[in-house]
């Protein structure tokens, strides 16, 4: 099957590839599936968000009626969650300064928020929640029908780190420190981020609950 997904995040797909390459012959975004969807994000919690962006991104599936086959439409939405900050930037953490605000420029605004808080209550998580909609094929006569959403999430936890460091992330992951590694998620490979990360879980569990429907 192929899967299509909201996202224009190269490093994202390349994650999502990865880990469900034994779902799919194919995995690509909203652009190179030729559909463009960039819904408004009103929910009040990751899981909302998502469940937005599919339903979006999987009613211009089935409109556009290029699919012959089953198509799976998958979104997520994700962000860091800093308990000392009361959860911030939460559902706003790709928005938090603006968009176009470089993740450097956020990084350290965030660590200069904590500047005098210590390590003990420095604690956060990356929470993932991702969304999918299977678009069965003939559907797109029927563009408004309600169809099942599947929802998964899962969480990373750790904490934030002292400094920016490491270069094999994206986003907040300089900052994201890992007590187990002793590193921060910017520091660890590629595999081993792929498999404790809450994307990584939250698309594990994904994948599991697809393999039951397909």
């Amino acid at each position: 099957m192929k899967i299509i997904f909201a996202t224009g995040n190269e490093n994202k797909l390349r994650e999502i590839r990865e880990i469900m390459s034994d779902l799919a012959d194919e995995t690509v975004s909203m652009k190179e599936a030729g559909v463009s969807a960039d819904p408004e994000e009103t929910g009040s919690t990751f899981a909302e968000n998502a469940e937005i962006k599919v339903r979006a991104c999987a009613a211009l599936v089935k409109e556009s009626g290029r699919f012959s086959e089953d198509v799976i439409v998958m979104a997520d939405d994700s962000g860091l969650v800093i308990d000392a900050l009361g959860g911030e930037p939460g559902i706003y953490s790709a928005r938090y300064l603006g968009h176009e605000t470089p993740y450097d420029q956020k990084n350290r605004m965030i660590l200069e928020r904590l500047n005098d808080v210590p390590a003990e209550h420095r604690s956060a998580r990356f929470v993932c929640a991702v969304a999918a909609e299977i678009v069965r094929a003939g559907t797109e006569n029927h563009p408004s029908e309600r169809a099942e959403v599947l929802i998964s999430q899962e969480t990373m936890e750790g904490r934030i780190a002292d400094d920016i460091a490491g270069e094999n992330g994206f986003g907040y992951d300089p900052i994201f420190f890992l007590p187990d590694y002793g590193k921060t998620s910017a520091e660890i490979s590629p595999e081993e981020k792929n498999a404790i990360s809450h994307r990584g879980k939250a698309l594990r569990a994904m994948r599991e609950q697809l393999k039951r429907r397909i």
